[in-house]
């Protein structure tokens, strides 16, 4: 499968000019790699199941509620999500000692692993996609997503 994401990708002329579908087309690729690692590995996660991973990866002892107003998701879907990576032992709760009411997560050992191999895939990444750059040119495209990224955020 992640053979036929690579292909559309390669195949969809996205135009020189439209940068956003370029960028979404390099996110496309670097996802396709990323998951193929972790399926060839025996690990099945989804883009959104890591993006969760990692926000308690980033964030230990988080809530979901915290998860929430981070991404702006709705709070089912991420509840849903939530109770599938405890399912499967990559996130464990606890009670919050200052208001048992509340639930802080924590990434377990086996979350973090992966967690740690998701950031380690996405730095090897990374470097593939930079090969034969100079170090002006690495430090000019930062400073060029950067402008994009200040222009999207904009009012």
């Amino acid at each position: 499968m992640a053979r036929t994401v690579e292909l559309v990708n390669k195949t969809r002329d996205a135009g020189a000019d439209d940068v956003l579908e370029q960028v979404h087309a390099l996110m496309h690729l670097v996802r396709a790699r990323q998951f193929r690692t972790l399926r060839d590995a025996g690990q099945e996660l989804t883009h959104m199941e890591a993006r969760v991973l990692g926000f308690f990866g980033r964030h230990p002892g988080a809530t979901l509620s915290e998860l929430v107003a981070h991404s702006g998701r709705d709070k089912g879907q991420l509840a849903k999500l939530v109770g599938g990576l405890r399912e499967r032992g990559l996130l464990e709760a606890r009670v919050d000692e200052a208001d048992r009411r509340n639930q802080r997560l924590h990434p377990t050992d086996a979350g973090l692993e992966m967690h740690q191999a998701l950031r380690r895939q996405a730095r090897g990444l990374s470097a593939v996609a930079v090969k034969g750059f100079t170090e002006a040119d690495k430090a000019q495209l930062q400073a060029l997503l950067a402008r994009v990224r200040a222009n999207l955020e904009e009012p």
